[in-house]
C-alpha cells in the first residue's frame, strides 16, 4: 500500500522541536510530541522514560491533550532530543494512535523525507479497537 502524502505542518514540528530543546534532559525525556487539536490548539508533551517501561511522548500527549479537552487530535509529530529530528512512532504508539484516532496524520521521516501519512497508512490492515470505532448517538 502506497502512504497517502498530505502536507507537513510545520509549525507543529517547530513545536516539537522547541520542547525537545528545552525539556528533554538526560536519560528519562528524550522525545518530544506535538499535536494539533481539531480547534487548532497545540498540544505538547514528552516522554517519561523508565527501566521498567514508561510511556512514549505520543501516549504521553493523548492524556495530555485529554487533561486540556482536546479529545480530538488532527496531526501529530514526535522529534527527538539532541537535535535528531522528527521519529516516526514506534509499533505501540502506531496502534494505540490507530485506536485513539483513525483519521490521524502523523509526520514522519522516511530516509530523510519529512512527510505526513495517515495513521492507517503506517499500520495498514491493522486491529481496530471496536469499542472506539462504534457510532456514538
Amino acid at each position: 500500500m502506497t502512504a497517502r502524502i498530505l502536507p507537513v505542518d510545520d509549525e507543529l514540528v517547530q513545536a516539537a522541536t522547541q520542547v525537545a530543546r528545552a525539556r528533554c534532559r538526560g536519560e528519562n525525556h528524550t522525545m518530544a510530541a506535538a499535536a494539533r487539536a481539531r480547534d487548532g490548539r497545540i498540544i505538547t508533551a514528552v516522554n517519561a522514560y523508565h527501566f521498567t517501561g514508561g510511556p512514549c511522548a505520543e501516549h504521553v500527549l493523548i492524556g495530555t491533550a485529554a487533561s486540556q479537552g482536546a479529545y480530538e487530535l488532527e496531526t501529530v509529530v514526535a522529534v527527538g532530543d539532541r537535535d535528531r529530528g522528527v521519529v516516526s512512532p514506534c509499533g505501540r504508539c502506531r496502534q494505540v494512535l490507530l485506536d485513539y484516532f483513525p483519521a490521524l496524520k502523523v509526520i514522519v521521516d522516511e530516509g530523510g523525507d519529512v512527510r505526513t501519512v495517515r495513521i492507517t497508512d503506517l499500520l495498514p490492515a491493522g486491529y481496530v479497537w471496536a469499542d472506539h470505532q462504534l457510532a456514538t448517538e
